[in-house]
């Protein structure tokens, strides 16, 4: 094998002109400094002259073609075609390795050649040396990559600085035209697609926030697609800009009024003014709203009729933008005017007023004093008193709540005292509590109707019997609440006590027929026009003189007297004096006794018993004289002596308007 040859280097021989033609001095491949040059990089210049100009010839040739490299170059640092090539040229039966006449290129790094190494060093798998297997002393090849000139090592190179972190690459910001998004925000305006009209302008005033144009723009979208406060917004922000750019301030004063804030509006216009004329049509929308609400403020001030007030405030909300909600002032303004017309169905709108306002606020101490005063107005004074302390937890100094709260609280009181004073027989007392009830709130229509009618029940009772008042009480609580109709069968109860039936009977079915429901109005009205037939009769305590609730000795007194005065014989030349000694007669005689006086009480008398019958056996005509006969007084009148065939609960008691 010729590899081992290959490696070694060849003994010295005497220089010929062929050994100074193919031998060359080996390259050094030490790294080498940009500033020095090395002597070995190119053939000097008389070296080159002393070749052959064949040789140079060659050379030049062969570097044209390929590479050259030294002979002595380590194969592991020639490229792979050149290591192929010499290890085919070693293979090659009986053939030897050209002669060195390589010249080599000065471009290519030198290689020194490898020193003999020491003894021992690269021993094969068995243990020997190379120069052992081959006879002779071959150079074993170094690792790759090792220089093994006898240079020393270079010196350590310093360490390189960390190099500074990699900062995020910042995207590019596309160029924005702010003028290009406004004239789109303008096409989509006057498309009336105002959501996107606003989206451009808010582009347009992302890249320029302090124009005036951009804000006036989309304070008009959003006045056109009815956001007024966001519009009121752009136009103030437009207006601390400019504070004299007239257009703006239009826009501002328009924006008021459609808030329902026409003060403000017009303190614009004032503004507007003093920089050039407003006509009266620019402002007459705001002058207007604001003439309406002081009417309304005055006249609920003043107690007249809240329907006025109702009025005013419903002309004020005709120049609200489309969609805008009723200011807060405007509200409560209404809610009081509701209380001030006091009916029901008003009540009922306060209390709806008060609820809006406490949907948004339950905190709300104004909207809570409201909706008790609606609950104290409807008489509910125990949730009144809750909404009054409710507000007073919210607002400790509130004067409203504070004053309606003793206000309850007081007229409860003295209305309770007069119920108690009522229950315990003292009349008179009773009467005087419900009246000085009536002082603490005479503007309470709920409450009051309720007093009065409780001061006219008092003034029934047998100790007083004060009919005209308790009519006249009536009839007043009536005029506070028409639907009374408690106070209705109270004054009718007075009227026939009073000797008016024929009313007290119209009033009762006129009741009836508006609450036919009631079942205990038939009863009533059948009691009542009882009473009316018995007031068409003789009145035998009026002939007496005596109350019905007489004694029989106050009726044999009574009738003693006046048997005497009216005697035919004391008055000769009376032509009726016989007929009133008569009269007198006849009333002791049925008063006198028990049962005849019971009868005539209960209006048995009346009842003829050939018309009971009518109807056949069994068969009742349903009244006399076209009066319905109740079946308590057909019992009484027969004594419950009807062989059975009646036997109707309830016996004969008296009718709820007899003494």
């Amino acid at each position: 094998m010729v590899l081992p040859a290959f490696f070694s280097k060849s003994s010295p021989k005497k220089k010929s002109d062929t050994d100074s033609k193919s031998i060359h001095t080996a390259p050094d491949l030490s790294p080498r400094s940009p500033t020095r040059k090395s002597s070995s990089r190119s053939p000097t210049k008389s070296t080159r002259e002393k070749q052959p100009r064949s040789v140079r010839k060659n050379s030049r040739t062969r570097n044209s073609s390929r590479q050259i490299f030294a002979a002595d170059t380590h194969p592991l640092n020639l490229p792979p075609d050149e290591r192929e090539r010499r290890r085919s040229a070693m293979e090659a039966p009986g053939e030897a390795l050209p002669s060195m006449d390589y010249e080599y290129d000065s471009r290519a790094p030198s290689v020194p050649s490898s020193p003999p190494m020491s003894p021992g060093i690269f021993q094969d798998m068995k243990g020997g040396r190379d120069e052992d297997r081959n006879g002779d002393s071959s150079p074993v090849p170094p690792p790759h990559g090792i220089n093994t000139t006898s240079s020393p090592p270079p010196a350590p190179r310093a360490p390189f600085p960390p190099p500074p972190p990699l900062q995020p690459l910042q995207p590019q910001q596309p160029t924005v035209d702010a003028e290009a998004y406004k004239t789109l925000g303008n096409k989509y305006f006057i498309a009336k697609d105002y959501k996107r009209a606003i989206k451009e302008y808010t582009k347009a005033l992302s890249v320029e926030p302090k124009s005036v144009t951009y804000l006036s723009n989309r304070a008009a979208a959003y006045m056109s697609a009815n956001r007024y406060e966001e519009a009121l917004a752009d136009s103030k922000a437009a207006e601390e800009i400019e504070p004299s750019n007239v257009k703006v301030l239009h826009r501002l004063a328009r924006i008021y009024v459609s808030l329902g804030r026409p003060a403000d509006s017009l303190d614009v216009f004032a503004r507007i003014a003093s920089i050039q004329p407003v006509t009266a049509q620019e402002k007459g929308q705001a002058e207007s709203m604001q003439m309406h609400i002081v009417q309304a403020e005055n006249v609920i001030r003043e107690g007249t009729a809240g329907s006025m007030a109702i009025h005013a405030l419903d002309q004020a909300e005709k120049g609200l933008g489309f969609g805008a909600e009723r200011p807060r002032k405007w509200q409560l303004l209404r809610g009081e005017a509701y209380l001030k017309m006091g009916n029901v169905n008003a009540l009922g709108e306060a209390q709806n007023v008060s609820m809006s306002l406490l949907r948004r606020n339950n905190k709300d101490p104004e909207a809570l004093v409201l909706r008790g005063r609606a609950l104290y107005g409807q008489g509910d004074n125990e949730k009144a008193l809750q909404h009054f302390r409710e507000a007073l937890n919210c607002d400790p100094d509130f004067r409203d709540a504070v004053k309606y709260l003793r206000l309850v609280q007081k007229l409860d009181r003295t209305k309770e005292e007069g119920n108690a004073a009522f229950k315990a027989g003292r009349l008179r007392q009773a009467v005087d509590l419900y009246s000085q009830a009536l002082e603490v709130d005479p503007l309470n229509k709920g409450t009051n109707s309720k007093i009065l009618q409780n001061r006219a029940q008092a003034s029934i009772k047998a100790s007083l019997k004060d009919y005209n008042s308790a009519i006249a009480d009536c009839t007043r609580a009536l005029t506070l609440e028409p639907t009374y109709t408690k106070a209705i069968r109270t004054r009718a109860k007075a009227l026939g006590e009073s000797g008016d039936w024929t009313t007290a009977v119209r009033d009762l079915k006129a009741l009836a027929e508006s609450n036919p429901q009631d079942a205990a109005l038939a009863k009533e009205i059948r009691a009542a026009e009882l009473e009316l037939k018995k007031s068409k009769r003789k009145d035998f305590y009026k002939i007496l003189g005596v109350e019905k609730d007489a004694t029989e000795n106050d009726i044999k007194k009574a009738y003693r007297k006046l048997a005497i005065i009216h005697h035919p014989d004391k008055n000769p030349d009376d032509e009726n004096a016989a007929g009133r000694f008569k009269e007198v007669g006849e009333a002791y005689e049925t008063l006198s006794d028990p049962e005849k006086r019971a009868r005539y009480d209960s209006g048995e008398d009346l009842i003829d018993p050939s018309e009971m019958f009518a109807g056949g056996a069994g068969g009742f005509s349903g009244g006399v004289g076209g009066m319905n006969i109740p079946p308590e007084f057909l019992f009484n009148m027969m004594n419950g002596q009807g062989g059975g065939g009646f036997s109707f609960s309830g016996g004969g008691g008296g009718v709820p308007f007899g003494a």
